[in-house]
C-alpha cells in the first residue's frame, strides 16, 4: 500500500488476537479466531499462537486495556512473532499505538483479506477494485509511515515527515480518482456485454456460498471445465462461467462467484459487485454449504445476509450440502442438517453422490421457460434463421431438398410464431395453388 506501513518480506510468524464483549459469546469469538487462523494461513503466515481477550467495552487506545496490551506484546516477542493480527477492526490510531508499543507490524482482519484479494484477483476489473479498496483503506493510515519523521522536527513548523505525508495523501487521492474513472469505463463495457448476453435465451444460475464450501469443485464436476480448485479460503475471486447441458437439450450458464466470509468488509462487498452481480442477475441460485463444517448454520446466515444486502435473497434457490463423504463414518451427523434444510440436496463433489439429482433439480428450475423444437425453414429465408439465432439457441442446422432443418431451444413466448415453421406445415401444396405459403418473419419482441 502506498505510504502505509510496509510489512517486511520475511514475515512468517503471527500472534492472532480477538477481543470480544457482550452480546458476543466466547464461542463466537473462538470460532472467528479459528477462521482468522485460516485467513492467516491463506496469506502465508505461520500462526504462533492465538489469544481470545474479554473486555467490558472497547478501549480507545488499544481496543483492550493497556496492561493486557503490554502482556500480549511480551508474548508476541517471546514467540518471535513478526506481526500481530487482530480479528477486530482497528482504527488508524489504534494501529499506530500498537506498532509504537510493540515495534512490530500490526494489522487487522480487513487488511488480511485485502492482501489475500490483492494476490488472487485476475481480471482487469477485479484488480482495479482491489487496488481501490486497498488505497481507501490505507489513506487514513498513511501517518503510520511518516509519523517518526514529523516528530524529528518537534512541535510546530512543517517538517519533512509532514511534507511527505501531504504529498503521499495527494498522490493516493489522485490515484483513487483515476481508478474510479477506469472502473466506470470497465463497468460500462461489462454492462454492454451483459445486455448482449441477456438477449440470448440461455438461462443463468449462480453458485454462491461461504468460502471453501466447494463451489469451484461443483462447477468443475458439473461442467467438466478446467477450473482452479484449492483447499484455501478465497481460492478464486473472479467469476467463472461455463455452459452445462441438462436433460432435453436445455443449456444453462453456470457461474461460480467469490465466496463469502463473516465480517467481510463492506468496501470489499462493493469492490466485488462485479462477481456478486452474477447472483443478482441470475435466474436462480445454487447455495453450497459444507456439511462437514461445525459452523455450517452460521455460514448459512452469513451468506443469506450478504445476499440480502445485494438484493438477491428472494431469488429461487437450490440449497446443496456438500462434502457428505466426510461424514460417512457418522451418518447421524446429517440428521440435524436434514431437519434444518428439509428441501436441501446432499452431495459430494469428491465421490459424485447426489449430482444427478442436482442436475434434475436444475432442470426443474427451468421448466416452463423454453422448449426444444424441430423446424423446417424455406430455402431463401435467411431472415428466419437469423431470427432463431437472436431469440433462441440453435442446436443444429441441416440443408435438405425441402429447406433448412433446424433443431433449436426457444422461449415459450416464441412458440406461437414458430408454429408455421414446423415440418408438417411446410409440406408442398399446403399454401394457395399448391405452393407453401410463406409464413411471417419472427417477431422481435
Amino acid at each position: 500500500m502506498i505510504g502505509a506501513y510496509e510489512k517486511p518480506k520475511h514475515i512468517t510468524r503471527a500472534l492472532l488476537i480477538s477481543a470480544w464483549w457482550k452480546p458476543q459469546t466466547p464461542e463466537e469469538g473462538r470460532s472467528l479466531l479459528a477462521e482468522l487462523a485460516e485467513l492467516a494461513d491463506t496469506l502465508g503466515l505461520t500462526v504462533a499462537d492465538r489469544v481470545l481477550v474479554k473486555v467490558d467495552r472497547p478501549q480507545a487506545s488499544f481496543l483492550i486495556g493497556s496492561g493486557k496490551a503490554e502482556e500480549l506484546v511480551t508474548q508476541a516477542k517471546a514467540l518471535e512473532c513478526d506481526v500481530i493480527v487482530f480479528d477486530n477492526e482497528l482504527s488508524p490510531g489504534q494501529q499506530r499505538k500498537w506498532e509504537e508499543l510493540s515495534g512490530l507490524a500490526v494489522i487487522d482482519r480487513e487488511e488480511v483479506i485485502l492482501d489475500i484479494f490483492n494476490g488472487r484477483a485476475r481480471t482487469k476489473e477485479a484488480r482495479l477494485q482491489v487496488e481501490l479498496a486497498r488505497l481507501e483503506y490505507s489513506l487514513p493510515r498513511l501517518a503510520r509511515a511518516w509519523g517518526h519523521l514529523s516528530r524529528q522536527q518537534g512541535l510546530g513548523g512543517k517538517g519533512e515527515g509532514e511534507s511527505q505525508l501531504e504529498t503521499d495523501r495527494r498522490l493516493v487521492r489522485k490515484r483513487i480518482d483515476v481508478l474510479k474513472a477506469e472502473l466506470l469505463e470497465v463497468r460500462s463495457q461489462r454492462a454492454t456485454q451483459r445486455k448482449q448476453r441477456e438477449r440470448l435465451p440461455v438461462p443463468h444460475a449462480a453458485i454462491v456460498g461461504y468460502t471453501n464450501a466447494g463451489k469451484s469443485s461443483l462447477l468443475k464436476k458439473l461442467t467438466g471445465a478446467d477450473v482452479y480448485v484449492e483447499n484455501k479460503l478465497f481460492a478464486t475471486l473472479d467469476a467463472t462461467t461455463r455452459r452445462i447441458e441438462l436433460s432435453g437439450g436445455q443449456e444453462l450458464l453456470l457461474t461460480d462467484t467469490v465466496g463469502f466470509v463473516r465480517k467481510l468488509p463492506h468496501r470489499l462487498i462493493e469492490a466485488f459487485k462485479s462477481t456478486l452481480e452474477e447472483a443478482i442477475l441470475s435466474d436462480f441460485l445454487i447455495h453450497v454449504l459444507d456439511a462437514s463444517q461445525p459452523e455450517v448454520f452460521n455460514f448459512y446466515r452469513t451468506t443469506m445476509e450478504v445476499l440480502a444486502e445485494l438484493g438477491a435473497a428472494d431469488k429461487r434457490m437450490i440449497t446443496v450440502l456438500n462434502k457428505v463423504d466426510l461424514l460417512a463414518h457418522d451418518p447421524d451427523a446429517l440428521n440435524p442438517l436434514r431437519r434444518h434444510f428439509p428441501d436441501a440436496l446432499f452431495i459430494s463433489t469428491h465421490t459424485g453422490e447426489g449430482l444427478d439429482e442436482l442436475r434434475a433439480r436444475m432442470a426443474d428450475q427451468l421448466a416452463g421457460r423454453s422448449e426444444r423444437v424441430e423446424l423446417l425453414l424455406p430455402l431463401g429465408r435467411g431472415d428466419l434463421l437469423s431470427g432463431l439465432h437472436r431469440q433462441g439457441q440453435v442446436l443444429s442446422t441441416e440443408y435438405v431438398d425441402e429447406g433448412v432443418r433446424v433443431n433449436a431451444v426457444m422461449p415459450l413466448k416464441s412458440l406461437a410464431a414458430l408454429e408455421p415453421y414446423r415440418s408438417a406445415h411446410l409440406a408442398p401444396g399446403s399454401g394457395p395453388d399448391g405452393v407453401a405459403a410463406p409464413p411471417p418473419a419472427l417477431s422481435e419482441a
